[in-house]
C-alpha cells in the first residue's frame, strides 16, 4: 500500500509499527463442535495463509497459544515440518494479544519478514474453574469463593455504578447490542436477538449482573499472518493489508482492583486497561477521537461500560447517555464490538484477543458483511483484559 493512502505519516512516532501489516486473517465459527482445539487452529491458520496468498513454508516465525486445548507449537505436525521457530504463549485472556505482540516484534526486529499469530481454545461446559495456586494465591482464597469470577465482576461494576451513576438498564442495553450484532455475524455463537427487558429478567447471577449479561466459555480459533512492508507490496492488490500501528501488553500497577487481586487501598484505583490503551495511542500518534470502530473486552456487559472510559473513549459516567443514544451501535458515532464481542461469541481464552483484531481488519477492508460499519472506516482499536490484571491493545489503520 502507498504510505499516502491511509492518511497517516508512518514516521510520526510510531516506532516502525506501520511497517507491520496484517496480510491474512482466518477464523472458525465460535461455540461448540466436535472438532478439537488443534483442528480448529489448523483450519484458521490455513485460511489466514490462503487469505494472504502465502504457503506455510513462507512463515519465518510463529507464536500461538491456548489455555486448555494444547501446545500451539505441535501444530507443525499438521501444518508442515519446516523447522520454523514456533513459540508457545500462555497469558490468560491476553494470550492472543501476547502472541500478536511477539509476532510484531519479530518483524520489527528483522528476525522474520512473515510471522504467524494464532490463538485457539476448547473449554468444557460450565464456568471456568481456576486453581488459586496457579495465580500465586493461598487455597483459602478459593475456599472463600473468591475464585468465582462472576462475583469479582459484580463487585467491580457495583462500585463503578455507584460512583458514576450507571443504571442496570445500561448493562442490559450493552448485552442487547451484543446479541443484535452477533445475529449479523456468521461466526458468532449466540445469534438470537434479546431485548433489554428479557436480559434484565433472565435471572440474577451476582447483583447487578444477570445471566444474559455474561459470556460463556466456548471454543474457536483465529490466526493472523503478518508481513513487513516489502513482502506486503509483493502480494498483489487482492490481499488488502491493514497496517498494525501498535500492539502492546501491560500488567497491573500498584493500586489496581483486578480479577484474583481485588483490593482497594483507597482513592481512585489504577487501571491496567488505561495503561495499555495509552501506550498504544502514544506509540502511534493516533488518539481515541481518531478511532472509527473498536473492540473492547466484554466478559460481561459491565466490563464494556468501564472499558469505554478506561481506554479513553469517553469520560466516566458518560456511558449512560452514549449507550442509550445508540452511539456504540454499528451505525453510531463509535461502534463497539461490532461482531457481538465475547457476549455473543463466547470466550475461548486463547482466541478472543485475535478475534477482535480479525474483526477490525475486516471492518477496515470493508468486508464485514451485514455488520459493516458505514462511512468507510479507516482506523480501529482493540482491547482485551484478563486476570490477574493484564491488558493487550492494538491500533490499526487502512
Amino acid at each position: 500500500m502507498d504510505d499516502a493512502s491511509d492518511g497517516y505519516d508512518p514516521a510520526a512516532g510510531d516506532g516502525g509499527a506501520a511497517d507491520v501489516l496484517v496480510c491474512g486473517v482466518g477464523i472458525t465459527p465460535f461455540g461448540r463442535s466436535q472438532a478439537t482445539g488443534m483442528q480448529l487452529a489448523v483450519e484458521a491458520v490455513n485460511e489466514a495463509l490462503a487469505d494472504a496468498g502465502l504457503p506455510w513454508s513462507r512463515v519465518r516465525a510463529a507464536f500461538g497459544g491456548s489455555d486448555a486445548a494444547g501446545n500451539a507449537d505441535t501444530l507443525v505436525t499438521r501444518l508442515g515440518l519446516t523447522g520454523v521457530p514456533f513459540v508457545n504463549v500462555r497469558n490468560g485472556c491476553a494470550t492472543g494479544g501476547s502472541a500478536l505482540v511477539s509476532a510484531v516484534n519479530a518483524i520489527r526486529a528483522g528476525a522474520a519478514d512473515v510471522a504467524l499469530a494464532v490463538g485457539f481454545d476448547k473449554h468444557p461446559r460450565g464456568a471456568f474453574d481456576p486453581r488459586p495456586a496457579d495465580w500465586g494465591l493461598d487455597e483459602a482464597y478459593g475456599s472463600e469463593g473468591l475464585m468465582v469470577t462472576t462475583q469479582f465482576f459484580a463487585m467491580k461494576i457495583q462500585r463503578y455504578m455507584y460512583d458514576h451513576g450507571i443504571t442496570p438498564r445500561t448493562l442490559a442495553l450493552v448485552a442487547e447490542k451484543a446479541y443484535a450484532n452477533g445475529g449479523r455475524n456468521p461466526y458468532a455463537w449466540r445469534r438470537e436477538p434479546l431485548d433489554a427487558d428479557e436480559i434484565l429478567a433472565s435471572g440474577m447471577v451476582n447483583d447487578p449482573l444477570t445471566r444474559y449479561m455474561f459470556c460463556s466459555p466456548g471454543q474457536g480459533a483465529v490466526a493472523l499472518v503478518l508481513c513487513n512492508r516489502e513482502v506486503a507490496r509483493g502480494l498483489g492488490g487482492g490481499t488488502a493489508p491493514v497496517a498494525l500501528r501498535a500492539a502492546v501488553v501491560r500488567t497491573r500497577r500498584f493500586g489496581s482492583f483486578e480479577v484474583f487481586s481485588p483490593w482497594a487501598p483507597g482513592g481512585t484505583p489504577t487501571s491496567v486497561s488505561t495503561d495499555a490503551a495509552r501506550a498504544a495511542f502514544e506509540e502511534t500518534g493516533i488518539g481515541p477521537d481518531d478511532i472509527d470502530v473498536c473492540q473492547l473486552q466484554d466478559t460481561e456487559s459491565g466490563a464494556e461500560v468501564m472499558h469505554m472510559a478506561e481506554c479513553g473513549f469517553c469520560e466516566h459516567g458518560e456511558q449512560e447517555r452514549l449507550i442509550a443514544s445508540g452511539a456504540t451501535a454499528i451505525g453510531g458515532a463509535l461502534p463497539v464490538n461490532t461482531d457481538g464481542g465475547c457476549i455473543a461469541n463466547g470466550e475461548p481464552i486463547g482466541a478472543s484477543g485475535l478475534r477482535q483484531v480479525h474483526e477490525i481488519v475486516q471492518q477496515l477492508r470493508g468486508r464485514a458483511g451485514e455488520r459493516q460499519v458505514p462511512g468507510d472506516p479507516r482506523t480501529g482499536f482493540t482491547h482485551v483484559y484478563g486476570a490477574p490484571g493484564v491488558s493487550a491493545c492494538t491500533v490499526l489503520t487502512r
